[in-house]
Protein backbone atom coordinates (compact mmCIF):
# COMPACT_ATOMS: atom_id res chain seq x y z
CA UNK A 1 0.00 0.00 0.00
CA UNK A 2 1.08 3.26 -0.82
CA UNK A 3 2.14 5.78 2.01
CA UNK A 4 0.38 8.55 -0.06
CA UNK A 5 -3.01 6.63 -0.85
CA UNK A 6 -5.97 7.66 0.88
CA UNK A 7 -7.90 5.35 3.67
CA UNK A 8 -11.33 6.61 3.56
CA UNK A 9 -14.47 5.58 5.33
CA UNK A 10 -18.26 7.22 5.86
CA UNK A 11 -21.07 5.47 8.22
CA UNK A 12 -24.47 6.69 7.04
CA UNK A 13 -28.17 5.82 9.14
CA UNK A 14 -31.30 6.85 8.18
CA UNK A 15 -33.88 7.10 10.48
CA UNK A 16 -37.86 8.24 10.75
CA UNK A 17 -38.72 11.46 12.53
CA UNK A 18 -42.65 11.65 11.91
CA UNK A 19 -42.93 12.20 8.34
CA UNK A 20 -39.19 12.87 7.37
CA UNK A 21 -36.73 10.73 6.95
CA UNK A 22 -33.50 12.09 8.55
CA UNK A 23 -29.91 11.29 8.36
CA UNK A 24 -29.59 10.34 12.12
CA UNK A 25 -26.42 9.64 12.44
CA UNK A 26 -22.58 10.43 10.01
CA UNK A 27 -19.54 9.38 10.78
CA UNK A 28 -16.63 9.78 8.09
CA UNK A 29 -12.64 9.28 8.66
CA UNK A 30 -10.87 10.37 5.27
CA UNK A 31 -12.29 11.78 1.91
CA UNK A 32 -15.52 10.47 1.52
CA UNK A 33 -18.31 13.01 2.95
CA UNK A 34 -22.13 13.87 1.78
CA UNK A 35 -23.11 17.06 1.91
CA UNK A 36 -26.20 18.33 3.76
CA UNK A 37 -29.36 16.25 3.34
CA UNK A 38 -31.96 17.84 0.94
CA UNK A 39 -35.57 17.98 0.46
CA UNK A 40 -36.51 18.36 -3.15
CA UNK A 41 -39.96 16.61 -2.60
CA UNK A 42 -40.88 15.98 1.11
CA UNK A 43 -40.03 14.16 3.74
CA UNK A 44 -37.81 11.87 1.28
CA UNK A 45 -33.85 12.12 2.52
CA UNK A 46 -31.87 12.80 -0.62
CA UNK A 47 -27.62 12.49 0.05
CA UNK A 48 -25.39 12.85 -2.49
CA UNK A 49 -21.67 11.16 -1.59
CA UNK A 50 -18.49 13.43 -1.92
CA UNK A 51 -15.12 12.15 -2.24
CA UNK A 52 -12.92 15.46 -2.63
CA UNK A 53 -9.87 14.04 -4.25
CA UNK A 54 -11.78 13.46 -7.37
CA UNK A 55 -10.83 9.97 -8.30
CA UNK A 56 -8.85 6.96 -6.73
CA UNK A 57 -6.20 5.71 -7.09
CA UNK A 58 -3.80 3.01 -7.26
CA UNK A 59 -3.84 1.92 -2.97
CA UNK A 60 -6.83 3.87 -2.50
CA UNK A 61 -9.65 2.09 -0.05
CA UNK A 62 -12.95 3.71 0.22
CA UNK A 63 -15.88 1.88 2.36
CA UNK A 64 -19.50 3.14 2.67
CA UNK A 65 -21.38 1.73 5.28
CA UNK A 66 -25.12 2.60 5.49
CA UNK A 67 -28.03 1.68 7.96
CA UNK A 68 -31.67 2.42 6.82
CA UNK A 69 -33.99 1.90 9.56
CA UNK A 70 -37.57 0.90 9.92
CA UNK A 71 -39.85 3.80 7.87
CA UNK A 72 -37.29 5.36 6.51
CA UNK A 73 -36.65 6.52 2.83
CA UNK A 74 -33.45 7.56 0.93
CA UNK A 75 -32.34 8.72 -1.76
CA UNK A 76 -28.28 8.00 -2.76
CA UNK A 77 -26.60 9.54 -5.65
CA UNK A 78 -23.29 11.09 -6.78
CA UNK A 79 -22.92 14.45 -8.26
CA UNK A 80 -20.29 13.33 -10.74
CA UNK A 81 -18.98 9.89 -12.05
CA UNK A 82 -16.38 7.62 -9.75
CA UNK A 83 -13.08 7.82 -11.39
CA UNK A 84 -10.58 4.79 -11.02
CA UNK A 85 -7.37 6.30 -12.51
CA UNK A 86 -4.32 4.21 -14.14
CA UNK A 87 -2.64 2.01 -10.93
CA UNK A 88 0.64 2.09 -12.04
CA UNK A 89 3.26 0.40 -9.64
CA UNK A 90 0.57 0.95 -7.21
CA UNK A 91 -1.45 -2.56 -6.26
CA UNK A 92 -5.21 -2.24 -6.76
CA UNK A 93 -7.84 0.14 -5.61
CA UNK A 94 -10.32 -0.91 -3.62
CA UNK A 95 -13.95 0.37 -2.86
CA UNK A 96 -16.80 -1.59 -0.78
CA UNK A 97 -20.39 -0.53 -0.52
CA UNK A 98 -22.56 -1.89 2.35
CA UNK A 99 -26.18 -0.69 2.28
CA UNK A 100 -28.36 -2.22 4.89
CA UNK A 101 -32.60 -1.76 4.55
CA UNK A 102 -34.16 -2.79 7.54
CA UNK A 103 -38.14 -2.30 6.79
CA UNK A 104 -37.27 0.82 5.06
CA UNK A 105 -36.64 2.15 1.28
CA UNK A 106 -33.09 2.59 -0.23
CA UNK A 107 -33.13 4.22 -3.98
CA UNK A 108 -29.58 3.46 -4.91
CA UNK A 109 -28.50 6.21 -8.26
CA UNK A 110 -24.60 6.63 -8.64
CA UNK A 111 -23.25 8.10 -11.77
CA UNK A 112 -21.24 5.49 -13.65
CA UNK A 113 -17.69 4.48 -12.74
CA UNK A 114 -14.87 5.07 -15.15
CA UNK A 115 -12.21 2.69 -15.11
CA UNK A 116 -9.58 4.10 -16.58
CA UNK A 117 -7.10 2.22 -18.99
CA UNK A 118 -4.42 1.15 -16.85
CA UNK A 119 -6.56 1.12 -13.54
CA UNK A 120 -6.61 -1.72 -11.39
CA UNK A 121 -9.89 -1.41 -9.99
CA UNK A 122 -11.93 -3.90 -7.33
CA UNK A 123 -15.83 -2.89 -6.52
CA UNK A 124 -17.94 -4.97 -4.19
CA UNK A 125 -21.84 -3.28 -3.35
CA UNK A 126 -23.35 -5.66 -0.54
CA UNK A 127 -27.12 -4.81 -0.04
CA UNK A 128 -29.09 -6.38 2.47
CA UNK A 129 -32.56 -6.26 3.44
CA UNK A 130 -34.16 -7.34 6.15
CA UNK A 131 -38.16 -7.57 6.59
CA UNK A 132 -40.21 -5.67 4.12
CA UNK A 133 -37.66 -3.63 2.58
CA UNK A 134 -37.77 -2.11 -0.72
CA UNK A 135 -35.03 -1.33 -2.93
CA UNK A 136 -34.51 0.50 -6.53
CA UNK A 137 -30.73 0.49 -7.20
CA UNK A 138 -28.14 0.58 -10.49
CA UNK A 139 -24.85 0.45 -11.06
CA UNK A 140 -22.72 1.61 -14.40
CA UNK A 141 -19.46 1.27 -15.42
CA UNK A 142 -17.38 2.76 -18.63
CA UNK A 143 -13.98 0.22 -19.71
CA UNK A 144 -11.75 3.64 -20.51
CA UNK A 145 -13.17 6.77 -22.24
CA UNK A 146 -14.91 6.03 -25.17
CA UNK A 147 -15.22 10.39 -26.02
CA UNK A 148 -11.40 10.44 -26.16
CA UNK A 149 -11.09 7.80 -28.12
CA UNK A 150 -9.18 5.34 -24.85
CA UNK A 151 -9.96 2.34 -24.74
CA UNK A 152 -9.13 -0.54 -21.63
CA UNK A 153 -6.01 -2.20 -23.27
CA UNK A 154 -4.84 -2.50 -20.09
CA UNK A 155 -5.22 -2.99 -15.97
CA UNK A 156 -8.32 -5.19 -14.22
CA UNK A 157 -11.66 -4.94 -12.91
CA UNK A 158 -13.49 -6.97 -10.32
CA UNK A 159 -16.82 -5.95 -9.36
CA UNK A 160 -19.18 -7.81 -7.19
CA UNK A 161 -23.04 -6.61 -7.03
CA UNK A 162 -24.28 -8.95 -4.20
CA UNK A 163 -28.33 -8.56 -3.03
CA UNK A 164 -29.49 -10.16 -0.30
CA UNK A 165 -33.13 -10.62 1.85
CA UNK A 166 -32.65 -11.95 5.54
CA UNK A 167 -29.47 -13.37 4.78
CA UNK A 168 -30.57 -15.46 1.90
CA UNK A 169 -28.74 -14.37 -1.12
CA UNK A 170 -31.54 -13.35 -4.11
CA UNK A 171 -28.96 -12.21 -6.68
CA UNK A 172 -24.74 -12.75 -6.56
CA UNK A 173 -23.08 -10.93 -9.42
CA UNK A 174 -19.70 -11.27 -10.24
CA UNK A 175 -17.49 -9.80 -12.68
CA UNK A 176 -13.88 -10.35 -13.80
CA UNK A 177 -12.45 -8.37 -17.21
CA UNK A 178 -8.77 -7.79 -17.82
CA UNK A 179 -7.55 -4.93 -20.16
CA UNK A 180 -6.82 -5.82 -23.32
CA UNK A 181 -8.65 -9.54 -22.93
CA UNK A 182 -10.83 -11.05 -25.74
CA UNK A 183 -13.68 -10.88 -23.55
CA UNK A 184 -13.48 -7.10 -24.21
CA UNK A 185 -14.59 -7.43 -28.28
CA UNK A 186 -15.78 -11.23 -28.41
CA UNK A 187 -19.29 -11.79 -29.60
CA UNK A 188 -19.80 -13.71 -26.99
CA UNK A 189 -18.43 -10.94 -24.48
CA UNK A 190 -18.82 -7.39 -24.72
CA UNK A 191 -18.81 -7.02 -28.21
CA UNK A 192 -16.76 -3.78 -28.60
CA UNK A 193 -19.51 -2.02 -26.07
CA UNK A 194 -17.41 0.17 -23.11
CA UNK A 195 -20.25 0.56 -21.12
CA UNK A 196 -22.03 -2.13 -19.03
CA UNK A 197 -24.55 -1.82 -16.51
CA UNK A 198 -27.43 -3.24 -14.18
CA UNK A 199 -30.86 -2.42 -12.33
CA UNK A 200 -32.21 -4.29 -9.51
CA UNK A 201 -35.82 -3.59 -7.99
CA UNK A 202 -37.51 -5.95 -5.34
CA UNK A 203 -39.65 -6.59 -4.16
CA UNK A 204 -40.76 -7.21 -7.58
CA UNK A 205 -44.42 -8.48 -8.39
CA UNK A 206 -46.82 -7.69 -11.35
CA UNK A 207 -44.13 -5.03 -13.70
CA UNK A 208 -45.24 -4.67 -16.98
CA UNK A 209 -41.97 -5.99 -18.59
CA UNK A 210 -43.37 -4.77 -22.64
CA UNK A 211 -43.76 -1.41 -21.28
CA UNK A 212 -40.17 -1.42 -20.07
CA UNK A 213 -38.89 -3.07 -23.28
CA UNK A 214 -40.64 -0.44 -25.05
CA UNK A 215 -38.33 2.14 -23.89
CA UNK A 216 -36.78 4.22 -26.47
CA UNK A 217 -33.30 3.56 -26.02
CA UNK A 218 -31.57 3.24 -29.70
CA UNK A 219 -28.04 3.07 -28.32
CA UNK A 220 -28.39 0.83 -25.40
CA UNK A 221 -28.85 -3.76 -26.21
CA UNK A 222 -30.68 -4.31 -22.63
CA UNK A 223 -32.62 -7.42 -21.20
CA UNK A 224 -34.99 -7.73 -18.60
CA UNK A 225 -35.62 -10.80 -16.45
CA UNK A 226 -37.77 -11.55 -13.03
CA UNK A 227 -36.26 -14.16 -10.41
CA UNK A 228 -37.08 -14.93 -7.07
CA UNK A 229 -39.11 -11.77 -6.76
CA UNK A 230 -35.99 -9.45 -8.31
CA UNK A 231 -36.07 -7.39 -11.46
CA UNK A 232 -33.64 -7.47 -13.30
CA UNK A 233 -31.92 -4.97 -16.22
CA UNK A 234 -28.82 -5.35 -17.32
CA UNK A 235 -27.35 -3.15 -20.52
CA UNK A 236 -24.65 -2.88 -22.51
CA UNK A 237 -23.44 0.41 -24.96
CA UNK A 238 -20.93 2.10 -26.41
CA UNK A 239 -21.04 4.64 -23.85
CA UNK A 240 -22.32 5.68 -20.36
CA UNK A 241 -24.67 8.08 -21.06
CA UNK A 242 -27.28 6.04 -23.34
CA UNK A 243 -26.85 3.82 -20.29
CA UNK A 244 -28.01 6.10 -17.49
CA UNK A 245 -30.80 7.82 -19.29
CA UNK A 246 -32.27 4.12 -19.91
CA UNK A 247 -32.05 3.38 -16.26
CA UNK A 248 -33.16 6.77 -14.95
CA UNK A 249 -36.62 6.29 -17.42
CA UNK A 250 -37.20 2.99 -15.85
CA UNK A 251 -37.03 4.38 -12.21
CA UNK A 252 -39.42 7.29 -13.90
CA UNK A 253 -42.17 4.26 -14.56
CA UNK A 254 -41.07 1.72 -11.76
CA UNK A 255 -40.82 4.44 -8.62
CA UNK A 256 -44.65 4.79 -8.57
CA UNK A 257 -44.80 0.78 -8.90
CA UNK A 258 -42.41 0.06 -5.67
CA UNK A 259 -42.75 3.24 -3.43
CA UNK A 260 -46.25 4.87 -4.25
CA UNK A 261 -44.84 7.96 -5.29
CA UNK A 262 -43.79 9.98 -8.70
CA UNK A 263 -39.98 10.22 -9.40
CA UNK A 264 -38.12 13.36 -8.28
CA UNK A 265 -34.40 13.54 -9.75
CA UNK A 266 -32.17 14.94 -7.58
CA UNK A 267 -31.43 18.57 -8.20
CA UNK A 268 -27.27 17.47 -8.76
CA UNK A 269 -28.23 15.85 -11.97
CA UNK A 270 -29.29 18.90 -13.65
CA UNK A 271 -26.13 20.54 -12.80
Amino acid sequence: MSASAWQARLQLEFSASGSRTVLSRRQHHGPLVVQRPFYPEGGICHVYLVHPPGGIVGGDQLTLQTESRPGSHALITTPAATKFYRAGPHPAARMLQQLSVRDAALEWLPQETIVFDGARATTRTEVHLHGAARFLGWEIACLGRPANGESFGSGALAQDLLLYHDGAPLLLDRLRLEGGSPALTAKWGLDGMQALGTLLMTPASQIDLGALRALEAPQVRFALTQVQGVLVCRALALHAEPVRALFAAMWLQLRPHLLGCEAVAPRIWAT
